[in-house]
């Protein structure tokens, strides 16, 4: 048997809920394997074998002691804005689609889904299905390939999880179940009740409430946490918390960034701050561009903001400019698209890479990579080896300019501007000791570098047995 975890809204912990359970069920040597048919994220990961699934798959893969695949997310879309997505089916830019366009495309990507799941369980009997959004958008249920529709296919149990933290948990959880369809409805065995603050203890009336109201067992109150796992969208850019210490780096929130996630544990190190374009950045000691899903639209922003005036300042300051991804393409000189990305042009870049940057294709790269750091300049030179993965179009071109690694990006000849296609650089503790290190010296101060954390997988696995009736989750995989 298998499971599925639905939500009474977006953002409510089923992806944090379903990397538990998966953790849990590793550690009682249950196989299994962590599935959701579709995902919209602009936070995703590239498989070994190149494939791009959500991170949240990939993470919750790693939690179950498996390698991610391309099979545990069928079907990715990447939202660039106008309306519009990029589909990415089995791990491959498949088409981009306006959202009207999209649901005639539905069968079609509920029989590839239901084939990833058909695989999946061969190869590992079971499942921890994660939905998308909330799962009673009546409009939507005849498309709803991610929620009623998938489980209309594999009837398996469902658990149903709520965030008492927006308020309305009562609304939530009982209007959800009575707007089911009836024969999604049966299925529903058990809820979840997420992210409480406070004393548990003041909840056990509103939880023989839930259980009259809805005659399905309540089988935990989690209490919220600041456990340490990737966020899987943009929804999680407004909970974050920003550590107080003397060194501040702005990261540029553009209007579609993507994979933030790669400055998830520089924010246990630094004040990491997600500034707009066209906020003030005079006050930072170190400013980087991430990912984006439209390079050509973002930096557009950036331009009619002035925050690329602002990032050339920095720059001329002796701030340290760091471009990954898509924000290496904007600091070139010049981008040039043949109507990949945006409009069919030439565009001026931030212009503090001398180089130029290419769309002509719909390829997309999408690999792991592990490369030693140039050298170059006092940041640079303090890295050796470092991990991660590549996700873009387009291709860079500066014939002139020193690489920052071997055979990839580029760096300034003082080493204060970098620019590379590696997403997770950050994720390498050794990178963020060799960014704050530097900054520290800047400013006089000596970096007492904290004890990194346990694995996360497994203090949230703890978290959730905790609080919650896991033996009645675990009679599903019997």
């Amino acid at each position: 048997m298998s499971i599925m975890v639905l939500g009474t809204a977006s953002h409510v912990g089923k992806s944090t809920v379903v990397t538990a359970i998966c953790r849990l069920l590793h550690r009682r040597s249950i196989r299994h394997a962590p599935y959701k048919s579709q995902n919209m994220s602009l936070n995703s990961y590239v498989t070994r074998e190149g494939g791009e699934i959500g991170i949240a798959q990939a993470m919750q893969a790693i939690a179950a002691g498996l390698e991610p695949d391309i099979s545990m997310n069928p079907i990715l879309l990447k939202p660039k804005g106008d309306q519009t997505s990029q589909i990415v089916l089995m791990g491959k830019p498949y088409r981009d689609v306006k959202a009207s366009s999209y649901y005639n495309e539905t069968d079609y990507l509920l029989e590839i889904a239901i084939e990833a799941a058909n695989v999946l369980l061969d190869r590992y009997q079971h499942l921890v299905i994660e939905g998308a959004g909330g799962a009673a958008e009546v409009n939507l249920y005849s498309r709803d390939i991610a929620n009623i529709r998938l489980a209309q296919k594999l009837r398996y149990p469902i658990i149903l999880v709520a965030d008492i933290e927006r308020g309305g948990v009562f609304a939530q959880v009982y209007g959800t179940i009575s707007l089911l369809p009836d024969e999604i409805r049966s299925l529903v065995k058990g809820v979840i009740i997420n992210k409480f603050r406070g004393d548990p203890a003041l909840f056990d009336e509103g939880i023989t409430i839930l259980e009259a109201l809805c005659h399905i067992p309540v089988l935990g109150l989690v209490p919220a946490t600041d456990i340490a796992i990737p966020s899987e969208d943009s929804l999680s850019l407004q909970d974050k918390k920003v550590v107080v210490t003397p060194i501040r780096i702005a990261v540029i929130h553009l209007p579609r960034i993507s994979n933030f996630t790669d400055f998830e544990l520089l924010e246990r190190h630094a004040s990491v701050s997600y500034v707009k374009p066209g906020e003030n950045l005079g006050d930072y000691d170190a400013i980087i561009i991430p990912g984006t899903k439209n390079t050509v639209e973002d930096l557009q922003v950036i331009q009619a903001s002035g925050a690329a005036d602002q990032i050339r300042v920095a720059r001329a300051r002796g701030a340290p400019v760091i471009g990954i991804c898509g924000g290496y393409q904007m600091l070139c000189t010049t981008i040039i698209d043949s109507g990949v990305e945006s409009c069919e042009g030439e565009y001026r870049g931030i212009g503090l890479i001398p180089g130029t940057t290419q769309f002509i294709g719909y390829e997309k790269t999408t690999t792991q990579v592990t490369r030693c750091s140039s050298g170059v300049g006092p940041i640079l030179s303090r890295i050796s080896e470092v991990s991660g993965y590549e996700i873009h179009m387009g291709d860079t071109n500066h014939p002139k300019v020193k690489t920052a690694f071997l055979d990839e990006g580029a760096v300034s000849d003082d080493g204060l501007v970098i620019g590379t296609y590696m997403h997770g650089l950050f994720t390498n503790p050794s990178a963020v000791k060799a960014l704050v290190s530097y900054l520290c010296e800047q400013k006089g101060i000596i970096w007492n570098e904290s004890e990194e954390q346990g694995d996360p997988f497994d203090a949230l696995a703890d978290h959730f047995e905790k609080y919650v009736r896991f033996d009645e989750i675990l009679k599903h995989f019997k």
